[in-house]
């Protein structure tokens, strides 16, 4: 059986072990246009779910570069339907840049019947109206290293080429262990399949806990796309994983170095003000028929923690390096009230 389990590509899940599949669209909107997509401000639209943890990366980018003004910006119902992603939040059931109710009539337009789900993040060419590219793992790095004659003043360095080895190696064991481990364990179909995944996912969240403990980021003493992407786990990990992925060895709020750095991201401008806790649950217990078939929603956990002191600004770093905070967010992307803290 094949799926979009909520972003990042698609997820295969069954008798056999849970596997994400590649992004099937692989091209790079770039400076030198290299795959014919030119970096070029007010061409594409990037479609996201607040409720996915891939397309809540671009949202983090996104913001921390100051790209809002030159990437416009799609949010998606968090409830699918059997067409997948809809744009039923906007007026008539619409995009407003895009016409479509759908975007799986982006993908269609791009190439029709192609061999998988409609998955996000994704950005669409808006004249076209067209796919460029769904390619998760790629879409940030371009975003912070092809992008940058649209990045704001005082953007941070999100992948500086000095940490780049390094940056990869940490990304690497968290999304195999993390990212994907959560998925891993919360769509298992046998109990060795669950408890392997499951062990692995607290396995490398002790190692984590234990870098953290000295240092107040994942690479060096600034934010980096390594932080983005753990950030973006961690911060649904209380709320959907815990629970609802069976991911309940302990709670985040019980390891006292992993909260204190979560608390710290989520109140740093770029990341918590991306954060819709509302879509969160709706989306996974409410999607995820097979795992919460009554699609009950929780009532908790109480997010009034997310704001209270955090004190890693006592080991040092400098979040943005030698950039600044991004402004306020734009009045028409701020997340609801119901979804905040």
């Amino acid at each position: 059986m094949s799926r979009d389990d909520g972003g990042g590509g698609n997820s295969s899940y069954g008798r056999k072990a849970f596997t994400r599949s590649k992004a099937h669209f692989k091209d790079r909107i770039t400076a030198d246009g290299g795959d014919g997509w030119p970096v070029e401000p007010g061409r594409y639209r990037l479609v996201v779910s607040r409720a996915c943890p891939w397309a809540s990366r671009a949202l983090v980018s996104r913001r921390l570069l100051g790209l809002q003004d030159a990437l416009s910006l799609a949010v998606a119902d968090p409830i699918q339907d059997d067409r997948s992603w809809r744009f039923t939040l906007d007026p008539g059931g619409r995009d407003p840049v895009l016409g479509i109710r759908y975007l799986s009539e982006a993908y269609d337009r791009r190439e029709t019947d192609y061999p998988g789900g409609v998955s996000v993040p994704a950005i669409v060419d808006v004249p076209t109206g067209k796919l460029v590219t769904n390619d998760y793992q790629r879409i940030t790095l371009d975003l912070a290293t092809e992008w940058t004659a649209l990045h704001r003043e005082g953007a941070p360095d999100l992948y500086p080429k000095e940490r780049r080895d390094e940056i990869d190696a940490v990304m690497e064991d968290v999304f195999r262990d993390v990212n994907n481990g959560v998925y891993r364990a919360g769509f298992a179909t046998g109990q060795e399949e669950y408890e392997a995944a499951c062990t692995d996912v607290f396995r490398r969240l002790e190692l984590l806990s234990r870098r953290l403990e000295g240092q107040r980021y994942l690479v060096g003493d600034t934010i980096t796309e390594a932080d983005i992407r753990l950030f973006t786990t961690l911060v649904r990990f209380d709320a959907v994983y815990h629970g609802h992925f069976k991911c309940n060895r302990w709670k985040l709020t019980e390891n006292p170095v992993l909260w204190a750095y979560v608390r710290d991201l989520f109140q740093t401008p770029g990341f918590g003000d991306t954060v819709d806790f509302d879509h969160i649950k709706r989306h996974y217990y409410q999607v995820h028929t097979g795992i919460n078939p009554t699609g009950i929603v929780p009532l908790g956990p109480d997010p009034s923690g997310w704001l209270t002191p955090h004190h890693r600004e006592e080991l040092g770093g400098r979040p943005f390096g030698d950039g600044t905070p991004p402004g306020p967010v734009r009045a028409d992307e701020e997340v609801p009230a119901r979804g905040r803290p």
